[in-house]
């Protein structure tokens, strides 16, 4: 079983339009036989977010800003 990375630093365009992101996501370079079920994950409220299954951190990149959501 492959570990994934300690932290997967992400886009604002790589966030769906509330400001989050799921786990596992394909930028976390996750098998797809070996994945957990899939939780989303709030990352705009904090600028990261840790899936509680197997802790991998989704963070925003440095210098990227989300637009507000109407």
């Amino acid at each position: 079983m492959s570990q994934p990375p300690a932290a997967v630093e992400l886009a604002a365009k790589d966030l769906n339009h509330e400001g989050g992101t799921f786990c596992p996501n394909p930028q976390a370079r996750m098998q797809l036989w070996n994945a957990h079920p899939r939780v989303y994950l709030d990352v705009a409220r904090t600028g990261e977010a840790r899936c509680p299954y197997c802790g991998t951190v989704y963070r925003l990149k440095a210098g990227e800003t989300l637009r507000a959501a109407h």
